[in-house]
């Protein structure tokens, strides 16, 4: 996975780039992060993607989200990985909702300077079971988070991407992007003990490192986050820890290194109904439950 970070930091000391805080944990190999660049200015984008409304963690990185029919006086709510809770990760099959939690996400801007401190009251919804996804809810208000700060939430995108699709995967852990498109989907992708469905499979050019996890992956001609980043093939190992591998409906299993991947987001807003309330009954709700 592209998760916390103690490889990732000893090759960006190495090769000179700033690095922040650490957390325990394995990262992508040298390779990826020699190769790790912002975007290109000759990147297939309709409209800037910036930093703004993305979040640092402790470990990873993360973004404060709204749902298509989210209003100003809502909880906000941040999403990154089920694998970057301050908890662990969740077993195969384990689904976290409304845990106590007081974790504080650094806000940045567009240029990607902090200028705040966010705080969740709880965690909304983690699992690692069929996606990897984490939505804590602040204890700030979209409107709030505007008045102190002059920043809005990206939105998330209630339709499936498509393959081709112009992409930017924007780390706040980091303050990098990495642009590429949509490669097309895995029916399965496989890691160790997890398995997770429909996953966006980008193009070589986003080389994402440990740190990026939780990442908004965002459509460049929208603005809106079609997904969020968390893994990818680091040395060609098939189907282990920070291996993943692809496996076809038919059973093919298919190894592609040094190959980045992220986790579908369309299908989160079917299961929030009024005030950002998590009600995994509605109707459309796709999301395992616990």
């Amino acid at each position: 996975m592209n998760k916390p970070l103690l490889a990732a930091l000893a090759t960006l000391a190495v090769t000179g780039v700033g690095v922040a805080p650490a957390a325990a944990s394995s990262a992508a190999p040298a390779s990826s992060a020699a190769t790790a660049s912002p975007v290109s200015s000759a990147a297939p984008a309709v409209r800037a993607v910036s930093f703004a409304g993305t979040v640092a963690l402790s470990n990873c990185s993360g973004s404060v989200v709204r749902l298509p029919a989210s209003e100003d006086d809502d909880p906000a709510l941040v999403m990154s990985n089920g694998h970057c809770l301050e908890t662990g990760f969740p077993a195969a099959g384990e689904v976290v909702v409304d845990q106590p939690s007081s974790r504080t996400f650094g806000l940045l801007n567009a240029s990607g300077t902090r200028v705040g401190t966010l705080r969740a009251g709880k965690i909304a919804y983690a699992t690692m079971t069929d996606t990897d996804v984490s939505l804590y809810q602040l204890t700030s208000t979209y409107a709030q988070i505007r008045g102190s700060y002059g920043i809005s939430p990206l939105t998330l995108n209630d339709t499936r991407p498509t393959a081709g699709t112009a992409i930017t995967v924007v780390s706040g852990y980091w303050k990098r992007t990495y642009a590429c498109n949509v490669d097309g989907f895995a029916y399965r992708l496989k890691e160790g003990e997890w398995t997770w469905k429909d996953s966006v499979r980008y193009t070589s050019a986003c080389q994402t490192i440990g740190g990026t996890s939780g990442s908004p992956v965002v459509d460049n001609a929208t603005g809106e986050v079609v997904a969020v980043n968390n893994t990818g093939n680091e040395d060609g190992g098939r189907c282990t820890d920070n291996n993943p591998c692809e496996v076809a409906e038919d059973g093919t299993v298919t190894v592609r290194e040094g190959i980045n991947y992220g986790q579908q987001t369309y299908q989160i807003p079917a299961c929030f109904g009024l005030d950002n309330k998590l009600d995994l009954s509605r109707s459309g709700c796709a999301l395992p439950k616990p």
